[in-house]
């Protein structure tokens, strides 16, 4: 009997994630057969999706009640499906609020093993979060190398899978030189600006990261601004740019053929001088591309004061909990200011060495030189299957 894998994602993140672990189970366990819930890179890997991973897809409390009796519908048919095929694993992949929903369902009125991919941030704030999921969730699968004692301590097995972006391509010379003559920016020297990828952020970060922009470019005059926009916030950048420093390019991806757009943005990562980003991943995408960072973020009042005092780490960078320095520096919530910005922008460019050490640890214990994270994933799976 060829092994039976019911997977699900809800967001683009997990359908990379959940791509990755398809290709490395097929290539570990050849015949095996999917049934499950996600997008374009699952569907290459052979997922007929039971509907559209989109309507997965919804950030912020806002968003979500308009939605909430179709989302709670969804989860009720995606838990009677796994019921019904039974298969030898149920394989989560992150978005919470769907997955551990229907782990729980599915525990309800079975023995069906759960998989859970990509352990809560428990190490940051609210721990008790892994005991809640260790009741629905028997093996997760961690992106950071020190999750795993979290999972365990809860109850659960866990195994350190990797991180993809260990995996992710980086810029050719071929590359870099056609980004900078499709924009004209010869050999300038230029900051990097990821104001993030959702609208909420663009609309909180916009205004101090292009304040701070212009302050930097007055004591750094030769330096232009980049700005690789992501898709669906690309219009809303656009506009924001009007306030930002004269001349700012913008990687509208929109207006861009697909393979063109992800080489300029390996390119513009990789040929920039530093970068001024929001929290966030984007911090491990710059450490392999050794571009030295400021991170930058504004919450909303209430959010701050709730993580104040529910933080449990000093820092929100990952290269600096990775590598276990500070060495990346920080503006957050009322520090977040285009004075502090500047200032740090303008002591990161006067040594940005300081923090290539950190990104090349960082991006060793993320796992780079060894198994591809998807294939480390898979075998993971199935080395811990009690059939096998």
């Amino acid at each position: 009997m060829s092994l039976r894998v019911f997977i699900l994602a809800g967001e683009p993140s997990g359908d990379r994630l959940g791509g990755a672990l398809m290709a490395g189970l097929k290539q570990l366990a050849p015949g095996v057969r999917f049934d499950g819930i996600g997008g374009m890179l699952m569907a290459e890997q052979g997922l007929a999706s039971r509907f559209p991973m989109d309507e997965l897809s919804v950030m912020g409390l806002a968003e979500v009640l308009p939605k909430y009796r179709h989302l709670k519908r969804r989860i009720r048919e995606t838990a009677d499906a796994v019921l019904e095929t039974r298969p030898d694993v149920l394989i989560t992949i992150d978005s919470p609020d769907f997955s551990l929903r229907v782990a729980r369902l599915v525990k309800e009125q079975s023995n069906i093993r759960t998989v859970h991919y990509v352990a809560p941030s428990v190490w940051a704030w609210r721990p008790k979060r892994a005991a809640k999921m260790a009741e629905v969730v028997d093996h997760v699968l961690a992106l950071l190398p020190f999750e795993p004692p979290y999972m365990e301590a809860a109850g659960m097995a866990c195994d350190f899978a990797g991180h993809p972006v260990v995996a992710e391509p980086q810029a050719t010379r071929e590359e870099i030189a056609a980004f900078r003559q499709e924009f004209g920016l010869g050999d300038a020297p230029f900051v990097l600006a990821l104001p993030g990828s959702r609208r909420s952020e663009i609309s909180r970060l916009a205004p101090a990261f292009g304040a701070a922009l212009k302050q930097f470019l007055e004591t750094h005059p030769g330096y232009q601004v980049v700005v690789p926009a992501a898709a669906p916030v690309a219009g809303l950048v656009q506009e924001t740019l009007q306030s930002w420093p004269e001349g700012t390019v913008l990687i509208d991806p929109n207006i861009i053929e697909p393979a063109i757009a992800k080489a300029h943005k390996r390119a513009a990562f990789a040929a920039a001088d530093l970068a001024l980003a929001a929290s966030g991943t984007v911090s491990l995408e710059l450490a392999a591309a050794a571009t030295p960072m400021v991170i930058a973020y504004k919450f909303q009042w209430l959010t701050w004061q709730i993580m104040k005092r529910m933080a449990l780490i000093d820092t929100v960078t990952l290269v600096n909990l990775v590598s276990d320095t500070r060495v990346v520096p920080e503006c957050l919530g009322p520090e977040c200011t285009p004075d502090n910005i500047a200032a740090r922008l303008a002591a990161v460019s006067a040594d940005p060495g300081a923090q290539l050490g950190a990104m090349d640890v960082t991006m060793q214990r993320l796992g780079k030189g060894g198994e591809e994270p998807g294939l480390r994933a898979a075998r993971a799976v199935l080395d811990r299957l009690p059939s096998r």
